[in-house]
């Protein structure tokens, strides 16, 4: 549960970063992913999901 805490403290420290120190560029990415196709987008958050899952394979975290 720890680990699991730990994980998303990390992913809201980051997305809060993001908010609060590229707030135009933000809205910019959001724009250029707006003329995705679904399935494009779909592809681009499974290979997020894949190097993810990848990197904590690599690092010996997450019990994968």
């Amino acid at each position: 549960m720890t680990t699991l805490l730990s994980a998303v403290g990390f992913v809201l420290v980051f997305e809060g970063l993001v908010f609060a120190l590229l707030p135009s560029r933000l809205e910019s990415l959001i724009e250029t992913l707006s003329r995705f196709s679904t399935d494009a987008r779909r592809g681009l958050g499974l290979g997020a999901l894949a190097l993810g899952v990848l990197l904590l394979w690599l690092s010996g975290g997450g019990g994968l």
